[in-house]
């Protein structure tokens, strides 16, 4: 498949600190890819370098064919949506007319701007002033903004950092939709189960490196030690080796109706990050 993204060798150097360092990976088209990591990991440096936002200190980065010289001409700026820790609305203006705004901006339908109100739930609050609006309503608009002249490639820097469940549930649908008529989708993030959610593939940014890069589920599985967690009815937990030997108690457990619940050993992401880095993703 055609890379949208190919990173080689990202460096970027603030002061004599190194932010990135050695970071190397591609982003396929049609893919949702997921940079994960705590907060001052290099996720957001490396969100602005693939922006054009900053220039890298070395390395090469092509994205949708275009050499980072070109990463702010128009061209390449109306092939992408940006939600970043510097996007931002016009207060005094209500949520249509922002969205009017970067809709003539952008060179897309008016017709747009309803559409993208309804993917991020806020249909009803589309003559409300944005100085009006809660941070989480606020977040949402910003979401609309980036997406609404449907770009080739979104960059999503923590998009639903804001938002409570019920509307990250609408998001998540609404970038699944969008993902599955074509777009390409890069998303940094320290929530796991987002991740785990939605991405293709992911990459664990740790001290400004990727310690670790694949499908969330084959990481899962390459993690795992196999074994099967048993909870008995009488509150025991046992842990059992998945080895041959051990089919006979398993399968005796199940026949006298001890099993309350089984589960294979298949760590969260959260989980194999911290065994990789040592640390929480917070």
């Amino acid at each position: 498949m055609e890379n949208a993204m190919k990173v080689t060798g990202l460096r970027k150097v603030f002061n004599q600190h190194t932010a990135i360092e050695d970071v190397s990976f591609n982003v396929k088209r049609g893919e949702i890819f997921g940079l994960l990591g705590p907060s001052g990991s290099g996720k957001t440096t490396t969100i602005k370098i693939l922006t054009g936002e900053l220039l890298q200190t070395s390395g090469d980065v092509k994205v949708l064919d275009f050499d980072i010289a070109f990463f702010k001409t128009p061209d390449f700026k109306s092939r992408i949506g940006i939600l970043s820790d510097n996007s931002s609305l016009y207060d005094r203006l209500t949520v249509y007319d922002n969205l009017k705004l970067f809709c003539k901006l952008y060179d897309a339908p008016l017709e747009q701007i309803d559409v993208m109100l309804e993917e991020v739930n806020l249909k009803d609050a589309r003559n409300k002033a944005v100085s009006k609006l809660s941070k989480g309503m606020k977040q949402r608009v910003l979401l609309a903004k980036a997406l609404i002249h449907k770009p080739d490639l979104v960059f999503l820097d923590e998009p639903t950092s804001a938002l409570d469940p019920g509307n990250i549930a609408h998001i998540h649908r609404g970038l699944q939709k969008l993902n599955e008529a074509g777009t390409t989708i890069f998303i940094t993030t320290h929530d796991m189960e987002e991740a785990t959610k939605l991405c293709d593939r992911v990459a664990f940014l740790d001290k400004g490196r990727i310690q670790e890069l694949g499908n969330p589920n084959a990481l899962r599985y390459k993690y795992s030690t196999h074994a099967f967690h048993v909870e008995t009815f009488d509150d025991k937990r046992l842990v059992i080796e998945n080895e041959r030997e051990n089919a006979d108690e398993i399968k005796e457990l199940i026949a006298t109706g001890k099993v309350k619940s089984i589960q294979s050993d298949n760590p969260t992401l959260g989980q194999i990050f911290l065994k990789i880095t040592g640390k929480e993703l917070v």
